[in-house]
């Protein structure tokens, strides 16, 4: 008889990775219009750092809306964790499908994204077809596509809401995490940008290799004081300000804090009126098409993950401590 269990790393409360426990769970089965994927590797995101951890999370620490961060408490739980698997970016291969399903069939070796669904921390999970899921690029190994989903689809959807031109110079701050480093090789392999990335000093080695012209580490330079003009600043925290970078953007320069609370939110109403500079807060959207477009970009060898560290799924609680001390040069993925 098939084994009805999988194995999965579990958090029943909030705290510290020393919640995160290896636990034998029912396997998941797919409805009709789903794809069971058996997954061989997951990347450890920002967003399971948070969610580990969210009823402890600072509001300092919450970087987007008072109202998101309420709307994610129904969603992830007040006292304790209603969703117990973390993991939303993951690679692996199909094992059975739905009735109902089209697209995928058994045996496809596929990468994706579960958003807040979670649950990619297992052997097994469940996405529907018209998810954020594609085939994973040949070339690529497990680990490499499932560093890709999350950053990228991310990534793409935010730059395309500025309309980068050719030999724009843009700067992306936080360069060397998973958004920042899709956004650098995005913004200058595809749009034609001239990029500066801003980082610590352990991920300018790997964000110089991702295409950026010019690489500036935040611990010891401030580029807003290089006299340098740019069309585009990225902040991938949103942890800086539209005063700090204004004189450092353009006549009609755009700020784009990709994560943001409501004082940016008023600024870019103040900043729409003038046909200056101004301030871009939007919110990613991803859809599978967004997933479609970044393979090809893969399949054409533009894009590369950096993987820093493997650990097995089991470490997944020493995987989040190497995670927070905040050394990683690239990312951390669980395999499986």
């Amino acid at each position: 008889m098939e084994n009805s269990k999988m194995k999965a790393i579990i958090y029943s409360e909030y705290g510290g990775p020393d919640v995160l426990h290896l636990q034998e769970v029912e396997k998941t089965s797919p409805k009709s219009n789903e794809v069971l994927v058996r997954v061989h590797a997951v990347s450890v995101n920002y967003g399971d750092i948070i969610a580990r951890n969210f009823k402890n999370l600072p509001a300092s620490e919450f970087n987007m809306l008072a109202l998101f961060r309420i709307l994610a408490q129904f969603g992830f739980g007040f006292s304790k964790p209603k969703r117990q698997i973390l993991g939303n970016t993951f690679a692996g291969e199909v094992e059975m499908v739905g009735s109902g399903v089209k697209k995928f069939k058994a045996g496809d070796q596929v990468f994706g994204y579960t958003g807040e669904t979670m649950g990619a921390y297992a052997e097994y999970l469940c996405i529907p077809e018209d998810g954020i899921i594609a085939l994973k690029p040949s070339h690529m190994t497990y680990e490499e596509a499932s560093a890709v989903p999350y950053g990228a689809t991310m990534a793409i959807c935010l730059l395309k809401k500025v309309n980068i031109q050719k030999e724009q110079r843009v700067v992306v701050i936080g360069a060397s995490g998973a958004i920042g480093s899709a956004a650098v090789q995005l913004a200058s392999h595809y749009f034609g940008a001239e990029v500066t990335g801003v980082c610590s000093t352990q991920g300018m080695e790997s964000v110089k290799s991702l295409g950026a012209a010019k690489v500036i580490d935040y611990k010891k330079d401030d580029f807003t004081k290089n006299g340098e003009s740019y069309d585009l600043i990225i902040d991938v925290l949103g942890k800086g300000s539209f005063s700090k970078y204004k004189a450092s953007l353009g006549q009609k320069g755009i700020y784009l804090p990709v994560s943001f609370k409501t004082s940016k939110l008023l600024q870019m109403l103040r900043t729409s009126m003038g046909g200056g500079k101004r301030v871009i807060c939007a919110l990613a959207t991803p859809k599978q098409e967004d997933l479609e477009f970044i393979r090809e970009f893969l399949e054409d060898r533009k894009l590369k993950p950096v993987i820093d560290q493997s650990f097995p799924l089991e470490r997944a609680a020493e995987a989040h401590r190497y995670v927070e001390a905040g050394n990683k040069k690239g990312n951390v993925v669980l395999t499986l």
